[in-house]
């Protein structure tokens, strides 16, 4: 009512105005406005609403975790002949894995949007307005426990896998120096006990950076891997995030017959709508030319 009351007001001053010839003095200056009401506290961003507020969300990943239990409690009583972690430079396109032989099981996952929501870091770049920050990020791996949450139904997955005899991994691109506030981080989220260099794998124990090619290798040296969980393609194989791969490219290789068969059966993705590889589409990956539709 104010804003349409000031504007009547402004419009009726304007029409009341007098004739030129008349007006011999300057009109007096304008009354300052009223100040704007206050405005709605700014709201998340819509990924991030997606992802840790709403039930859609909650519901996907909780089924996620429910399939993943139970594929593990199923998977140990038929002794696996092949791990699902690819071999050493094997291919997508005729993939092969690293065998088992009598090694005990494990199942790997990538940490953060994966058996953590990291609400405390990702709230407070929202509401600065500022991207990913490597010194931020750096002191949330160190001093974040108690403010990360573990995701939707992510304790009973892992309480069901340890009672089946399966060991529970973390390889994560936390890094190495941080070891400690991240084994912190899982504890408090209630996931229990992380070692590293045990259960707990990170960027910076290998040269291979912020691929998890050469950990998974490690891990699968010791384990006879049958379950990897990520949110991101790399937390699969490095394949997928080959510098510069074109973006059909990366399509192709995650939809192929090899990806295909081992999807939902040993190898389990997590929606995540709030960051990835993803984000560099150009408008033609995302929505192909041909499809182009525009109201006549």
């Amino acid at each position: 009512m104010r804003s349409f009351a000031l504007t009547a007001a402004l419009l009726l001053a304007g029409c009341a105005s007098a004739p030129a010839e008349v007006a011999t003095a300057p009109a007096p200056p304008p009354a300052p406005l009223p100040a704007p009401a206050p405005a709605e506290a700014a709201k998340p961003p819509v990924a991030l609403q997606y992802l840790y507020g709403s039930p859609e969300a909650a519901v996907a990943v909780r089924a996620t975790n429910a399939r993943i239990a139970d594929y593990g409690v199923w998977r140990v009583k038929l002794r696996p002949k092949d791990s699902v972690v690819l071999a050493s430079g094997a291919a997508m396109d005729a993939p092969t894995f690293e065998p088992c032989g009598n090694k005990p099981f494990a199942a790997v996952f990538d940490a953060d949007e994966t058996l953590i929501w990291n609400l405390g870091p990702m709230r407070y770049f929202a509401e600065k307005g500022t991207a990913f920050d490597v010194k931020v990020w750096d002191q949330w791996e160190k001093t974040g426990a108690g403010k990360a949450v573990a995701m939707p139904g992510t304790v009973e997955m892992v309480n069901a896998l340890r009672a089946a005899g399966i060991t529970v991994i973390a390889n994560t691109n936390r890094s190495a120096a941080n070891a400690k506030g991240s084994e912190d981080t899982l504890r408090a989220a209630g996931l229990g006990e992380f070692k590293h260099g045990e259960t707990l794998f990170l960027m910076g124990d290998d040269a291979s950076g912020s691929s998890k090619d050469g950990r998974r290798a490690t891990i699968s040296s010791k384990y006879c891997v049958i379950i990897l969980g990520g949110d991101q393609l790399g937390d699969f194989s490095q394949q997928f995030n080959v510098k510069d791969l074109p973006a059909a490219q990366r399509m192709a290789l995650a939809t192929s017959t090899g990806a295909a068969t081992l999807w939902d059966k040993g190898w389990f993705l997590f929606p995540n709508p709030v960051y990835g590889p993803w984000e560099k589409l150009g408008w033609d990956d995302a929505f192909p030319s041909d499809k182009k539709w525009e109201p006549n």
